[in-house]
């Protein structure tokens, strides 16, 4: 049911600040009713939504459905007894909203991804290859290293059990791998990327991270040598992780919360089969700082979600 993620939205007390950190990030960004919205160049799609509040909290997580499978979707909430839910305020209304076992407001769109920027295709000198043949890389390597598209997203979750089977049995999606059994849960959409959403274990829900695509492993590192210039905190990478096998770079935001741009993701099949890993984030680089786990959101109390007519 669910194809994919289409953005997410935080509460931040500053959309001057959120303004200024997408953008070194390699995001556009807009006004849009008050909200500030960010994209990817050359990609039609809103991937971040920050909505003015005192404290920064996740706001929602919107996500495009399969063609033809909403009626499937709401038929399966009814089941599970998931009440459709209004808007929260700051959000496009448009879609299917309802609120998952933790609370959080959660869109359905019955849309699909819009392709992401096109890039011309990487050739590579690696192992038996030799693809790059009277080119020099360093010449062209800078010539795109924006984010391309949102790959996923990793919220904080008291009960990751619970949430995995909501996602999976009344959503849709499929467990990728799993990390010191319940640690981390990795969750696919199908064929593609091998994650497009997942958990990490905590005392209380939040938000961790979202990912961007970039072109390269240079452009990752290009990127990261950017925000350094900018003043931004340091970060965790550069490395390649081993869920997901992805080159990354992640940056601390202004709320306490990380950002990353990865490459070179595995790609999943019908025959993929998931298992649970005893490993390290990283296959190699350093690892990661003592804050990446810290969940630093607020716990928050979450009223009964109120009926849409």
């Amino acid at each position: 049911m669910i194809s994919g993620l289409h953005h997410y939205a935080l509460e931040i007390p500053d959309l001057e600040v959120a303004d200024s950190f997408l953008t070194d990030f390699g995001l556009e960004t807009a006004e849009a009713s008050g909200a500030l919205v960010a994209h990817c160049p050359g990609r039609n799609q809103e991937q971040v939504r920050m909505v003015e509040g005192q404290d920064k909290r996740l706001h929602h997580v919107s996500f495009t459905l399969a063609p033809g499978s909403r009626d499937e979707v709401l038929a399966s909430l009814e089941r599970a007894g998931m009440p459709l839910i209004e808007p929260p305020p700051g959000a496009e209304e448009s879609g299917t909203w309802l609120r998952d076992p933790d609370g959080n407001a959660v869109q359905l769109l019955a849309a699909e991804q819009e392709p992401a920027r096109p890039v011309p295709e990487i050739l590579v000198n690696a192992g038996a290859s030799r693809q790059r043949v009277g080119r020099a890389a360093w010449r062209e390597v800078t010539g795109d290293v924006n984010p391309r598209r949102l790959g996923h997203s990793l919220l904080f979750t008291p009960q990751p059990g619970v949430m995995t089977g909501f996602y999976t049995g009344v959503l849709g999606l499929k467990v990728s791998d799993t990390v010191h059994r319940d640690f981390v849960t990795f969750l696919n959409a199908g064929r593609g990327d091998h994650h497009v959403f997942g958990f990490i274990s905590s005392t209380h829900p939040g938000f961790h991270h979202a990912s961007f695509e970039v072109p390269s492993i240079d452009a990752i590192a290009i990127g990261a040598d950017r925000m350094r210039s900018r003043g931004r905190a340091a970060g965790w990478g550069l490395g390649r992780h081993t869920i997901g096998s992805n080159f990354f770079h992640y940056n601390p935001d202004p709320w306490g919360s990380w950002i990353e741009w990865f490459s070179d993701i595995d790609q999943i099949d019908d025959c993929w089969v998931a298992g649970d890993w005893d490993v390290p984030p990283q296959l190699w680089g350093a690892p990661p700082p003592e804050t990446f786990l810290a969940n630093r959101e607020q716990p928050r109390e979450v009223s009964g979600p109120m009926a849409r007519s």
